[in-house]
């Protein structure tokens, strides 16, 4: 090969060879001396052109630093454009519909890796089920993949006041500490659409099913949390925080009783009951004196999985006094989103296909007497 046309690696072999046969019994020392002559002004030829180059891709580099962040965001913002228009939320519920992704990627202006972007419609329509559902707008959220361990405090001592001079320590604390383990669980909903329903246009039969499968997957969360609070022991142990509770009727003084039992970090405090007891509260109000209230300012949140006051024996909890937002946490390891299959085949004998919505959550307790527990008590 001419060595005017080699590249670096093939200049650095040939004088490795050349160097091999400068010892070699009869070897033309001349040629071999012309040749490495020439070898190492090919080598220094191709170290200028390199640093020649780095020169001029670092000035390109250079010039462009403020360009590419523009033409990315500019990218962004076409595909966030592109998720809200007619077209793509058309695609996308052809997509829900046939599992079908190709029209949806189509339309985006990057080839986007993994799932399938969401329209901003359908983030806007989960986000407020979410928030629409009182109990669980007000819980604290966290996006940690896998089980979330948080540490609680069962018992500890309190600082002390040192004063200048004394000729005695402090004593070192006594603190004992629980953990609990939130492990996360797919809560499921599932409807069956008629064939009416799946010829629905694009949005309004987004809409329809997510509106549907979205509440109700977060009224099954709140539904959760309120059954975890029920069950917590008025100890704390080791794996589990304290509820207090209160044994009590209704009456105009019933809450502020609980609220007595709450801790000092339960600062934001909700009630959390069934209609039916709303009603008997209520009643206890107008029977006492009109300028009497028996929620003591704080917010009434509605769930009728808790017993009826009406409808509760002795010892049954009909009320719930806490803080959502110190003492309970749900980790959502996958985001809020709600994923979405779609089964047409089990029943198609009725001209039913099936939607199954899912989201994967774990709920838990996490604060010691952050609630109390309200039971009827006679």
């Amino acid at each position: 090969m001419n060595i005017n046309e080699m590249d670096l690696e093939q200049v650095e072999t040939r004088m490795a060879e050349v160097k091999d046969l400068l010892h070699e019994d009869g070897a033309d020392l001349d040629a071999l001396e012309n040749e490495i002559s020439e070898l190492k002004t090919r080598k220094a030829d191709i170290l200028t052109e390199i640093e020649t180059r780095k020169a001029e891709i670092n000035e390109v580099i250079e010039t462009a630093a403020e360009i590419t962040p523009v033409e990315e965001r500019r990218t962004e913002m076409e595909n966030i454009e592109v998720r809200n228009t007619k077209e793509y939320i058309n695609a996308y519920a052809n997509y829900i519909k046939s599992g079908d992704d190709k029209a949806c990627r189509a339309l985006l202006t990057e080839n986007v890796s993994g799932t399938v972007a969401v329209p901003e419609l359908v983030y806007d329509i989960v986000k407020n089920a979410w928030e629409k559902e009182g109990i669980m707008a007000l819980v604290k959220k966290t996006y940690i993949r896998g089980n979330l361990k948080i540490g609680f405090e069962i018992s500890s001592t309190g600082a002390t006041v040192h004063t200048e001079s004394a000729n005695t320590a402090v004593s070192e604390e006594t603190l004992t500490l629980g953990i609990v383990n939130l492990v996360p669980a797919s809560i499921k909903k599932w409807i069956s659409l008629s064939d009416e329903v799946l010829d629905l246009a694009g949005e309004d039969f987004l809409r329809y099913v997510y509106d549907e499968l979205s509440y109700q997957i977060a009224k099954k969360a709140a539904d959760e949390l309120v059954a975890k609070i029920k069950a917590c022991p008025t100890a704390s142990t080791t794996t589990c925080p304290s509820v207090a509770a209160l044994s009590a009727d209704v009456s105009v003084s019933t809450i502020a009783q609980a609220l007595a039992k709450l801790s000092d970090q339960a600062a934001n405090p909700v009630i959390i009951m069934n209609k039916q007891t709303w009603g008997s509260f209520k009643a206890a109000q107008y029977a006492a004196s009109y300028a009497v209230d028996p929620f003591e300012g704080l917010p009434v949140l509605f769930n009728n999985t808790m017993t009826a006051y009406s409808a509760a024996t002795t010892g049954i909890c009909y009320a719930i006094v806490g803080d959502l937002g110190e003492g309970a946490i749900a980790n959502f390891p996958n985001g809020e989103e709600i994923t979405l299959k779609f089964d047409d085949l089990s029943k198609a004998e009725y001209d039913l296909v099936k939607i199954i919505g899912r989201e994967y959550v774990a709920l838990g307790v996490v604060a010691p007497d952050a609630f109390v527990q309200v039971k009827k008590a006679a």
